[in-house]
């Protein structure tokens, strides 16, 4: 009975932090073909990206990476007090943060040209793409400051197994651009810059509506600088490993990024593109699980539940796997049917489309890792262990600089999605390899029998995919009613092939959900 209740506790909050992820990507799939269509992938399309990849490099890493993953253990330990000190706990984290974010905010405002130059060096040979791109890294650095208050509140609701806040905010930030992107761009000398004060405008709308949800739960964000407060000091001491731990995958793409600004007009575009995709079922699977697996880790290295630490990873890992092959091996074969049918269109090219396709088929390859990466991390960070995920991570950065300068000459900026799909799964396996050898995550029985299932249900699910494709020229021709429809086609049929297959060889919900 413990079993099943505690599968429900945690298919329930991934539940809704799955559907509103779902939506949030869905509309972010709208706004990036409202961008495609309207910017392409010229020299300005090139220019916000990286401008828009910098504030959320930084948000990945300190504020949704490093914060939370250094704050939501120490929470855990203060809610076994009382709420006094919870809510003390909170007041000071949020003064130490308000005054740190608003430093880096500032610094980051003056010294954009100089970011510019550190994060796409390459740009540096057209001045003006370098200056277009400082100007809109301006407007959008108040972003970060904004995003980590945010982040802050998210992991306090989180943390009390409230995730629909957090999760809504990213439906917001969607809505926002989108309106941006139809109804402010005629109102711009430089159409790109209604967007970046989009970006701006929609971080402030999260931190309203997430304040709001922080005064449901009954605390206060009101600002106490108390830097000795032991709360705080434990924070800042954890924070320094987290940042390097949660930069790994970002400082990679960061490094493709950096390097492909040397490559020809597009290439960051390309990339960009194709990424996109591939975070629509990492942010579904991989940043759900994620979401719902700290806290409640964290609770159970809190209270010393040896057990129910280890069969929660499990837990998540299995539903991983399930959901997680497929998606890759339906990426990699629809790769170019998904890049036409998405962004084929306005100023997007046949070439834009095909050389998407291509950083798209490399960055599947990944796809798993990723999700992976998600799951394991959490095991650490719970734990407060945050060394160790640095040390695999500064191995896999290396793995991933040496494979972008083998592959970048003759690959080009596929090489870049494939070096950092290679480093990926070489963290991913360094995480896994370290939770086993410490005993902290045992595998439950029957992990041979269900990756056998699978393999044999991918495989129907291929044959499927295979069976109906259509040839790409006659893509090329249709409509963008005739492309939906066939892929939409494509992924519902593969997808009911995948789980009656499953059905077939006896995959049965409690060997996905079983525990211990």
């Amino acid at each position: 009975m413990q079993k099943k209740w505690m599968s429900n506790k945690l298919l329930r909050p991934l539940a809704v932090i799955g559907n509103l992820t779902f939506i949030s990507r869905i509309l972010g799939y709208i706004r990036d073909v409202l961008f495609a269509t309207i910017f392409g992938a010229g020299v300005t399309a090139d220019a916000f990206f990286i401008a828009f990849k910098i504030p959320n490099f930084f948000r990945r890493i300190f504020a949704e990476g490093a914060m939370s993953q250094a704050f939501i253990p120490v929470l855990a330990e203060s809610r076994r007090n009382d709420e006094k000190s919870t809510a003390d706990l909170i007041r000071a984290v949020s003064g130490a943060l308000a005054v740190t974010v608003f430093g880096i905010v500032l610094l980051g405002i003056l010294s954009a040209p100089f970011i510019i130059y550190v994060f796409a060096p390459g740009f540096v040979a057209t001045p003006e793409k370098a200056a277009l791109t400082a100007d809109l890294l301006r407007i959008m650095f108040p972003y970060l400051g904004l995003i980590s208050i945010c982040a802050l509140t998210w992991g306090i609701m989180n943390s009390y197994n409230k995730f629909a806040v957090p999760a809504l905010c990213a439906v917001l930030f969607n809505l926002v651009l989108i309106s941006a992107l139809l109804l402010m761009t005629d109102y711009f000398e430089k159409p790109i810059m209604a967007l970046a004060a989009a970006v701006t405008l929609g971080g402030l709308m999260q931190l309203v509506f997430s304040v709001w949800g922080i005064n449901r739960l009954g605390f206060s964000l009101r600002p106490k600088l108390n830097w000795k407060h032991p709360g705080v000091t434990k924070i800042l001491h954890l924070m320094a490993p987290a940042a390097l731990a949660a930069s790994i995958v970002q400082v990679n793409l960061m490094i493709d990024l950096a390097i492909a600004s040397f490559l020809e007009t597009g290439s960051i575009s390309w990339l960009y593109y194709s990424n996109r995709l591939v975070e629509f079922p990492l942010g579904v699977f991989g940043v759900a699980l994620a979401t719902v697996l700290l806290p409640n880790l964290s609770t159970a290295a809190a209270e010393g539940d040896v057990r129910k630490f280890s069969s929660t990873i499990d837990w998540a890992l299995r539903w991983a796997t399930m959901l997680g092959l497929p998606a890759v091996a339906g990426l990699i074969i629809l790769s170019d049917e998904m890049i036409l049918t998405l962004f084929g269109y306005g100023a997007i090219t046949e070439r834009d489309v095909l050389m998407s396709s291509h950083s798209l088929s490399a960055y599947s390859m990944g796809l798993f890792a990723f999700i992976m990466i998600k799951i394991f991390g959490p095991g650490y960070y719970a734990r407060q262990d945050m060394r160790t995920p640095v040390k695999f991570g500064l191995i896999a950065i290396g793995i991933n600089l040496v494979f972008n300068l083998l592959l970048a000459g003759p690959l080009g900026h596929t090489g870049l999605a494939l070096a950092t799909a290679v480093a990926a799964n070489a963290n991913a396996l360094m995480l896994w390899r370290g939770l086993r050898k410490e005993n902290i995550y045992a595998p439950t029985e029957g992990w041979l029998y269900f990756l056998i299932r699978i393999f044999i249900a991918v495989l129907a699910m291929v044959g499927f995919l295979i069976y109906v494709a259509s040839p790409l020229s006659a893509w090329i021709d249709w409509s963008f009613g005739s492309r939906f429809y066939h892929l939409f086609s494509f992924v519902l049929g593969s997808g009911c092939v995948y789980f009656m297959a499953l059905l077939f060889v006896g995959m049965r919900k409690k060997h996905v959900g079983k525990f211990g």
